[in-house]
C-alpha cells in the first residue's frame, strides 16, 4: 500500500494564519487611526445636531 499523504489539515492551517494575520493587521490599523475616526464621526454628529 502506498503512503498518501492527506493536506487537508494543512489547507485549515494555512486558512487559519491568514484569517489571524487580517486580524492583527485590522487591530493595527483601527488603533492606529481610531482617534481620527472618533474625531470625524464627533465632527458629522455635532454638525447633525439642530442648533438650539
Amino acid at each position: 500500500m502506498l503512503y498518501m499523504p492527506r493536506e487537508e489539515g494543512q489547507g485549515l492551517v494555512e486558512y487559519a494564519l491568514i484569517l489571524v494575520l487580517i486580524a492583527i493587521v485590522v487591530i493595527v490599523i483601527l488603533t492606529v487611526l481610531g482617534t481620527q475616526v472618533s474625531t470625524i464621526f464627533s465632527t458629522i454628529t455635532s454638525g447633525l445636531t439642530p442648533a438650539g
